[in-house]
């Protein structure tokens, strides 16, 4: 959040609201691949892969493999582990995965084994996905959200979505490296880095930030490290990650997807969301994961309206007679490299058949900037406190103060760049009602909402907002944290609202990508204009591991 004034600002930025408030292992064996001394250098090692049989292949690609014979479940998470094996902590060292699923390939001879006697559960039986190391799994991998303090740390039962992912066949093969506690520790991190994975690296140039804090997630999904993953986001965490790295994120409306069993910011803003290569791949996937559960009230509104198929809506016409509105983040509008991106996209919609609006102001701009902040801190203390208690007696730490306790005992190799300013400003905040904390939810909703999305829809009759994602990926700096690119995440997530990031362009090599905004619940309309507008414009280029960016590039 760049600006006190700028109401579309992202989680890169967030940091710099944060700022404001604090002035006012081995691949057969389970654990990490990395050890927690691992170098967080920004230096790649060799950057020359071998080819790659699964580069670009799609879900609807191996579903037809798998019934042809030519590949099976097993054998498709055997490349995926070599892949992993070869990429991950050797050659450009992308430090995209923290740790392999042990039973990975038991799953898949399980399910090779029932796809011969009685066929495919659906679209993704035998797929191998990859989810953010903060979604609980009750096997042999932890869940830890990246920090030491939770090292050897295994829920004693499934996320919702995780046993979502198991029921549709998906092979969970490992736990993808993120910014530590989800990019919510320090106003000065590293996005990507956590204690636990050390620094993760953007594919397309080594040296500069995949975002966060679903770095690991939107690296490995790009890298061809699995079929695809899965992120959460409470405030540019999925989009951000996917636009910087080059693939397609889905940040859906907060409640379509449970958040039981995840490490948790924020109740009102949490969501996990699909990140794959394609449109259709990210919808398959949020097809899979939707349902009401009982231990997250916020899913309950969603009977009636979430869909466990959302395939319907890949129509390359979907932008035929659409209205669609453009917003300039103020973050962005002087970035003439976003700008230039933007011109394009905005000129491939208007082929396609969309009628385009604009600008379309935001009228509740630069409203919610400083009241989302302490909304984020009264909930981090009062959700991570409930998350810690439930794991139970032999958890490492079951208390926010706990956290904040074991990382400065450890600081030499929690805290070797930057600290927990934001965790102990937390942990002073008192409960959730406060009228501090009542005042700023209140605000946040009626400006993001009432007086945000919904009236810039309704005054411009406009079927969906776009607006650019973010700048290109900054370089990796450990000494003084994240750089200030600007962003269009925050009004869709402080809303609770979904939003949508497809490849829209590249500079230097670096991808730029483009987000659809829409009212709660309208994820098939937003994945029918995402749709469209990939198909029109065919943007997505497989990452080719260089050691900085292409400056002969256009």
């Amino acid at each position: 959040m760049k600006e006190q004034d700028d109401g579309f600002t992202s989680a890169w930025t967030r940091r710099a609201l944060m700022k404001a408030g604090l002035a006012s292992g081995a691949l057969a064996a389970a654990g990490p691949l990395l050890s927690p001394a691992a170098p967080a250098s920004a230096a790649p090692g060799s950057t020359s892969p071998a080819p790659f049989e699964l580069e670009e292949v799609t879900l609807a690609g191996f579903a037809q493999a798998m019934r042809s014979g030519k590949e099976t479940a097993r054998s498709i998470t055997e490349k995926y582990l070599a892949r992993i094996d070869e990429l991950n902590v050797k050659g450009p060292e992308l430090r995209a995965v923290i740790e392999v699923n042990p039973e990975a390939l038991a799953i898949a001879d399980a399910l090779d084994a029932e796809r011969r006697a009685k066929g495919p559960r659906g679209p993704l039986h035998g797929i191998p996905i990859l989810i953010k190391d903060n979604i609980a799994t009750a096997d042999r991998m932890t869940t830890t959200a990246g920090s030491l303090s939770l090292e050897g740390s295994i829920p004693a039962r499934d996320s919702f979505v995780a046993a979502r992912l198991r029921e549709a066949g998906a092979i969970l093969l490992g736990k993808a490296n993120l910014s530590e506690w989800a990019n919510i520790r320090s106003t000065r991190s590293s996005s990507g880095w956590s204690s636990r994975g050390g620094q993760c690296r953007n594919p397309y140039a080594l040296d500069r930030d995949p975002s966060g804090s679903s770095s690991g997630s939107a690296v490995a999904a790009s890298a061809n490290l699995c079929a695809a993953a899965v992120g959460s986001e409470t405030d540019g965490s999925i989009v951000s990650p996917s636009s910087i790295c080059g693939i397609v994120g889905i940040k859906p409306t907060v409640g379509l997807l449970s958040r039981s069993g995840v490490i948790p910011i924020s109740h009102t803003q949490d969501t996990l969301g699909p990140m794959a290569r394609t449109v259709a791949d990210a919808a398959i996937l949020l097809g899979a994961m939707t349902g009401v559960d009982e231990r997250d009230a916020a899913t309950l509104p969603s009977r009636g309206k979430a869909l466990t198929d959302y395939t319907k809506f890949l129509d390359p016409n979907g932008l035929k007679g659409a209205r669609i509105g453009v917003v300039h983040p103020r973050s962005l509008e002087k970035n003439p490299l976003t700008n230039a991106m933007l011109t394009e996209a905005l000129a491939a919609m208007s082929s396609a058949g969309a009628t385009i609006v604009d600008p379309v102001k935001d009228l509740a701009e630069g409203k919610t900037g400083e009241s989302e902040f302490a909304v984020l801190l009264y909930e981090l203390k009062a959700d991570l406190n409930r998350y810690l208690a439930d794991l139970g007696p032999k958890a490492p730490v079951h208390t926010l103060k706990e956290v904040i306790d074991f990382n400065e005992r450890h600081r030499d190799r929690v805290m070797p760049y930057f600290g927990q300013e934001i965790f102990l400003q937390a942990e002073a905040k008192g409960p959730l009602t406060d009228p501090a904390y009542k005042k700023a939810l209140a605000t946040c909703r009626l400006h993001s909402r009432k007086l945000g999305i919904d009236a810039m829809l309704a005054q411009h009759k406009l079927d969906a907002l776009v607006a650019p994602t973010g700048g290109p990926a900054w370089l990796i700096d450990l000494v003084n944290g994240d750089s200030e690119t600007g962003g269009s995440s925050s009004l869709a997530a402080v809303a609770g609202y979904p939003s949508i990031t497809v490849p829209a362009g590249f500079v230097f090599g670096l991808p730029l990508g483009i987000s659809f905004i829409g009212r709660a619940w309208d994820e098939p309309r937003l994945i029918k204009f995402a749709y469209a507008f990939e198909a029109a414009t065919k943007v997505r280029k497989a990452p080719r591991f260089l050691p900085t960016a292409d400056l002969k590039a256009s």
